[in-house]
């Protein structure tokens, strides 16, 4: 091993006056190092590279064509979301204009129905005040006559004997007897 390790000493102190070989001292070779293997890397990564490149520009392209693909179609979603929205806000001030119009016509019905319910009910009680007053007055008609009767028939008895009661029978038998031969 270390024969090995002082033949790459003694390579790198060759002397390069007419001689060609390799020089292994880092330090001294480094940037043409560095330019042999950017040279190498730029001429054959080249493609490598633009190839990286066109296929991560391709997959951005892409991706924005896609995202503007979802762009244009939330933007569809959202128009269509704000037309059924109008539609649904047009329809409730369409229910609720006509839910107030129809609360104010069952209303006026209502008033409507009880006024004449209360009218119908005013001329009931009217008709039943003025029923009772007729029977009342009836009634009190029918006591006067039976007592002004009863008074008659009791005066009657005790004025008149029983001949001036058959007279008076006999007077009006005879009236009735005319009268039926006026008629006939």
């Amino acid at each position: 091993m270390k024969n090995l390790t002082d033949s790459f000493v003694y390579l790198g102190h060759w002397p390069s006056a007419g001689s060609f070989g390799f020089n292994t001292d880092i330090f001294a070779t480094n940037p043409i190092n560095l330019s042999v293997v950017f040279g190498v890397l730029i001429f054959f990564g080249k493609g490598v590279l633009n190839d990286l490149l066109d296929n991560r520009k391709q997959r951005i392209l892409n991706t924005i064509r896609n995202s503007e693909e979802l762009r244009e179609g939330a933007i569809q979603q959202l128009e269509n979301a704000r037309a059924r929205l109008r539609k649904v806000e047009t329809e409730a001030d369409q229910f609720r204009v006509n839910g107030y119009s129809e609360i104010e016509r069952e209303k006026l019905n209502l008033i409507n129905s009880t006024y004449r319910t209360l009218k119908q009910l005013e001329n009931y009680k009217n008709e039943t005040i003025l029923f009772e007053q007729q029977r009342t007055i009836n009634q009190v008609r029918e006591r006067v006559f039976q007592q002004a009767l009863q008074g008659a028939i009791g005066t009657l008895n005790s004025c008149l004997s029983n001949e001036l009661h058959l007279r008076t029978i006999n007077a009006n038998i005879g009236m009735f007897g005319t009268m039926k031969e006026i008629t006939d």
